[in-house]
């Protein structure tokens, strides 16, 4: 077990330490050039379609807003990865990392853009509503069906057992250490309010989002905020320290 416990780290070493970000840069490169720029060409459609009702207004079965759409996929983005990942991106890379996130997020929108179309130009109807994703891409744009089932299984395990892990286990850490709340009983408070929202159907996903995901974007910003503010001075060394840390072979 101990030998096979190695050989999983050195693949996994290789493939994200070369292969897997060299082909995500890579590729959100290329979608940024193809789309010409459509993470910044883009900026005010996507703000007048967060405000759009569009035009059929029943309360179908079938239908979210465009503004519930934004805060589910928003509610995955602000989270975990933005406390601890960013964190440890630095303490592993020191302070460049903080310039290659930047890079990365910025590029990554252009890829985020292609994602979320084609998304949209294969998704089929389902019993209740439209469901879609890579595996519909995969087996309806690329005719690889194989492919769509090793994906979807793939996520399945990873969203049903690695990143639940990850989250469950930082949320349990925080109000151990913040509040003496035992892990135990938050961990099953957790189970208990995703099995209530998650089988509800993305509708009660949407709406929950909705009440939920404006208000903890926005406490997170507030947060951020005041540490910069209440760090003011030290701002401009720090940028200079992040540019100055982000160049050169060590980093590399």
């Amino acid at each position: 077990m101990e030998t096979f416990g190695h050989i999983l780290d050195a693949i996994n070493d290789v493939l994200w330490s070369y292969i897997v970000v060299i082909l995500l840069l890579g590729c959100a490169l290329l979608f940024t050039l193809r789309t010409r720029f459509a993470q910044f060409r883009l900026v005010g459609e996507m703000l007048r379609l967060l405000v759009h009702r569009g035009g059929d207004q029943r309360a179908d079965a079938t239908h979210i807003s465009s503004f519930q759409a934004f805060v589910v996929a928003l509610g995955s983005r602000v989270g975990t990865g933005n406390l601890a990942g960013v964190a440890t991106a630095i303490s592993v890379g020191g302070p460049g990392a903080v310039f290659w996130m930047w890079v990365t997020a910025i590029l990554g929108a252009a890829t985020a853009f292609i994602e979320s179309t084609l998304a949209q130009l294969y998704k089929r109807r389902g019993k209740d509503s439209f469901i879609g994703g890579p595996a519909y891409y995969m087996k309806y744009g690329l005719g690889r069906a194989w492919m769509g089932v090793i994906f979807s299984v793939l996520m399945v395990a990873t969203f049903g057992l690695a990143h639940n892990s990850v989250q469950s286990n930082t949320v349990c850490a925080a109000w151990e250490k913040a509040f003496g709340f035992p892990p135990l009983y938050m961990g099953i408070i957790l189970t208990v309010l995703t099995l209530i929202i998650v089988f509800g159907g993305i509708h009660r996903v949407a709406r929950f989002s909705q009440a939920i995901v404006p208000v903890m974007a926005v406490a997170y910003l507030l947060v951020a905020l005041g540490i910069v503010v209440a760090h003011i001075d030290l701002l401009p060394r720090t940028l200079l320290i992040i540019v100055q840390d982000a160049f050169g072979f060590r980093q590399a």
